[in-house]
């Protein structure tokens, strides 16, 4: 089968979870305390969520917003698509809502040549540790306020 996940596959495991599990094999994923701390030392937090999550449940002060379907294009130095702040030098977390698309992501970011990891427990593990969050009216009033109206 073309394109297949390597390894076996039980029959308890799909191979979503096969291909998950041999992404996070390949990082060493933070925890939000940790991330908060790698961020303070400069790496980058990247939320990959929909708007429509972002909106519902927030976003973390100071992280990047790149959808999920240009994560790759926009943090990639040599894409021709990157965004200023892509560096190869730069630690990349990605965050997600629960932690499972972020790794996923992750491990792509890997294979373009980036040191990258990911929250363990995404957005829902950050708020629940009571580390700083904020309402998307909270972050569209700053962003006009810092003249960055979207």
């Amino acid at each position: 089968m073309s394109g297949s996940v390597s390894g076996s596959v039980s029959e308890l495991e799909s191979r979503t979870d096969a291909l998950l599990s041999q992404a996070r094999a390949r990082l060493t994923r933070l925890d939000p305390a940790a991330t908060a701390g790698a961020v303070a030392a400069g790496a980058l937090l990247v939320d990959i969520r929909p708007e429509a999550q972002r909106r519902q449940f927030g976003e973390v002060p100071g992280s990047l917003v790149v959808e999920r379907n240009v994560l790759e294009w926009r943090l990639d130095p040599t894409s021709g698509a990157s965004l200023p702040v892509a560096d190869e030098g730069r630690r990349v977390v990605v965050l997600c809502q629960a932690g499972y698309a972020s790794s996923l992501a992750a491990a792509t970011l890997l294979d373009v040549g980036l040191d990258a990891t990911d929250v363990i427990g995404g957005y829902e593990a950050w708020r629940d540790a009571g580390l700083p969050t904020v309402t998307t009216d909270s972050t569209a009033d700053s962003r006009e306020a810092a003249g960055d109206a979207r």
